[in-house]
């Protein structure tokens, strides 16, 4: 009898909510043998709901496959693992009712582990597979096997006694799976390379004020212009560019609009990868806010869960970033993409990249007009290539 199982869980949607699915994995821990898989789409649902489903068909995967075994968990979802962990509270009714499942199942759970998306890849995969023939078919599609599948890496054996995590920032990309980057994806296909250019200067930006979402959206100054003019000439030289993105603000659309007029590329906009809405401090400058908000600024500088007054908070950022880059992937697989999008959000894909803590993105700094370039291989593999590299 297998004794100890790890479940690797997953789920998302087209649109949150939107077409969703969920995939689900049981590995023996031993040998690294998948013992069994499942992808199923649910409808109409929000990601957290879809993740949720993905749980709960894992740990029956566990009940009917590897009865009696204890089972670590690991998902990328913060919010599934630290409800589940009991260290965070259910507030939702969708939830309530989907963990009510989970913990009914979820007796021989010994360990909730949080991992980077890439480490959660396998069961993304089966998620995105059954949303993939349901649009091909137009039906409920339902993907997996029960039978044996080539075996995995095992992870080391006590693993499974370690601690967890106490939160998403202690999590690490360190492993077998990160290994050879730029070598394993080759075996599989082309990566998606996502070309992550930054706006050029407005005169927000040599003011130094707080500019995102939902406030004034300049558009670029000349000096702005000749910046986007310079990476638009440098992009022609050096890539060979299949489609252009912007996020939906003003100055990313006219950088964008350099970009496509030098390659003669149309520009499709994505608002996964607007700037933070900064609420009641946009337009200020830093000296301006810790004199009008000091309180709420020590709050939102000691927690990336804290929003600015009216504003939105940088773990928000981080999950539509990442949902958008997920959207960019599926739909120009083997592509090389410029998405012309800001610091913040530029900030939170490289961190993702990098399976690092989320107090990373004080540590980065991107320059306008700058050129930041990650590959993203078939088996959802990330290379980090170049950091904010200024075209000349």
């Amino acid at each position: 009898m297998t004794r100890r199982v790890v479940v690797e869980a997953d789920g998302g949607s087209r649109g949150n909510p939107g077409p969703a699915a969920f995939g689900a994995l049981v590995r023996d821990v031993e040998t690294g043998a998948v013992l069994a898989t499942c992808g199923e789409t649910i409808g109409t649902a929000s990601n957290n709901v879809a993740e949720y489903q993905g749980l709960i068909a894992g740990l029956e995967l566990v009940a009917e496959h590897a009865p009696g075994a204890d089972v670590e968990v690991r998902m990328d979802s913060k919010l599934v693992v630290e409800q589940m962990a009991g260290r965070w509270r259910i507030k939702h009714d969708d939830m309530v009712r989907l963990a009510a499942r989970a913990r009914e199942l979820s007796e021989n759970v010994v360990q909730w582990t949080w991992v980077p998306r890439a480490e959660n890849a396998a069961a993304d995969a089966l998620a995105n597979e059954a949303l993939d023939e349901q649009a091909r078919t137009g039906r409920q599609a339902v993907v997996g096997t029960a039978a044996p599948a080539a075996p995995h890496p095992a992870p080391e054996a006590d693993d499974l006694l370690a601690e967890a995590p106490a939160s998403a920032e202690q999590g690490t990309n360190a492993g077998p799976d990160r290994e050879g980057l730029g070598w394993r994806g080759r075996m599989h296909g082309d990566p998606t390379t996502l070309v992550l250019l930054r706006h050029g200067v407005t005169d927000h930006t040599v003011r130094k004020l707080f500019c995102g979402s939902g406030g004034s959206d300049p558009g670029l100054n000349p000096e702005g212009e000749a910046q986007a003019v310079r990476a638009a000439a440098w992009i022609d030289r050096t890539l060979d560019v299949d489609a252009i993105i912007a996020s939906p603000l003003r100055r990313t659309r006219e950088t964008a609009g350099f970009v496509a007029r030098e390659l003669g590329l149309e520009v499709d906009v994505e608002p996964g990868v607007a700037e933070t809405a900064f609420g009641a401090w946009d337009g200020h400058s830093f000296a301006e806010i810790m004199a009008g908000w000091p309180d709420e600024l020590e709050a939102w500088l000691g927690s990336t869960a804290v929003a600015p007054p009216g504003g939105e908070t940088f773990d928000a950022v981080y999950e539509r970033a990442v949902q958008a880059r997920g959207r960019i992937l599926h739909d120009h697989p083997g592509r090389t993409v410029v998405v012309v999008s800001h610091v913040t959000p530029i900030k939170m894909l490289v961190r993702e990249a990098l399976g690092a803590p989320m107090s990373v993105i004080h540590a980065m700094e991107l320059a306008p007009a700058s050129i930041t370039t990650i590959a993203w291989w078939p088996d959802a593999t990330p290379s980090l290539k170049n950091f904010s590299v200024v075209p000349e």
